[in-house]
């Protein structure tokens, strides 16, 4: 149980790009801030609903997920005690709820009032948002305290900063607490000149916008953990990228 007297923080995961691992991010960052004897919930409310994967559950045998929170107003459904950390699970029907969304009074604070009955039962809510600036993304980030921004150090993934941080901008006039809790350069090799370029420019160009953690390095282990359905540090716990993340969760406390 924890200690921690500090309000509730619900920290949106938020790239509009793919592949910048969101989920991987999410899943072992709750891990870490469980293992810190915090009280965690993981929010997936990515249709892809790899958070929900990894997580162990098969998303198309779910009878209640996210989406009937948001469009039903039900009570958030949540899978207790998964490596010590509890999850509301995503599948597909989550598609067709953004369309749903589209119309729905008060749409934009949907999850935030889903959420508000659950503040004093967590100390940190971790949302997966989609790779999207879709409704689902903008419901997140109308609902959190923070916004943690996994970026890919490739210089693609780096050139769509910008809208990204527009959209962060425009998300502040509906949630003018939104803080941004700092970027995660991922998927790094230090062996590639041209990710040791990109990850200069991250520092160089978005400092002054939030602190810039160490760059997660790619790993196959990533992979492998997420298919045995295990966070890093239980499937290999003397990876390198294990302190990584320790160090990420350590930072996200002081928030």
């Amino acid at each position: 149980m924890s200690t921690n007297s500090n309000p509730c923080r619900i920290i949106a995961l938020f790239n509009q790009a793919g592949g910048v691992a969101k989920s991987t991010l999410t899943m072992n960052l709750g891990y870490h801030l469980a293992q810190l004897t915090h009280r965690v919930l993981l929010v997936d409310i990515d249709p892809q609903a790899s958070l929900t994967k990894f997580m162990g559950l098969i998303p198309k045998e779910l009878d209640s997920t996210i989406a009937d929170a948001i469009i039903e107003e039900l009570p958030l459904p949540i899978h207790e005690d998964i490596h010590g950390m509890d999850l509301a699970p995503a599948n597909r029907v989550l598609s067709g709820a953004e369309m749903q969304l589209v119309n729905a009074p008060l749409r934009d604070f949907r999850l935030k009032e889903a959420l508000e009955p659950l503040l004093s039962e967590y100390d940190f809510i971790l949302i997966d948002c989609p790779p999207s600036l879709g409704l689902l993304s903008f419901v997140s980030l109308v609902a959190a305290t923070h916004v943690l921004v996994p970026i890919e150090t490739h210089i693609k993934a780096f050139e769509g900063t910008d809208e990204l941080l527009q959209t962060l901008n425009s998300v502040k006039k509906a949630n003018k607490k939104l803080q941004i809790a700092g970027f995660v350069p991922t998927r790094y090799a230090k062996s590639n000149s041209a990710d040791v370029r990109t990850l200069g420019a991250i520092q160089e160009q978005l400092s002054s916008w939030g602190q810039i953690f160490p760059p997660i390095p790619r790993a196959t282990a990533f992979v492998d953990a997420s298919e045995e359905r295990e966070p890093l540090a239980v499937y290999a716990s003397k990876h390198p990228a294990v302190p990584l993340l320790e160090k990420i969760a350590e930072s996200l406390v002081s928030l």
